[in-house]
């Protein structure tokens, strides 16, 4: 899982799954679910993402996986 912050357009986009999307919905203003070929959600993207989400803090808890970071 990803989670990729674009500053220049306000939009978050959180990659589930590397599966690519084929289907599209908008689920609420700004706000779209993206799935796979089988229906499986793949993705959320988040317009307008710095009012909708607390973007200062993330944390993270219990998770079995390896955490890495990236800075822009």
């Amino acid at each position: 899982m990803k989670l990729n912050y674009y500053p220049e357009t306000d939009s978050l986009y959180i990659d589930l799954s590397e599966k690519p999307s084929t289907e599209s919905r908008e689920v609420s203003e700004g706000i779209v679910l993206d799935y796979d070929a089988t229906g499986n959600l793949v993705g959320i993207d988040i317009d307008n993402a710095s009012t909708k989400v607390e973007l200062e803090k993330l944390i993270l808890s219990n998770l079995p996986g390896t955490i890495e970071t990236d800075a822009a």
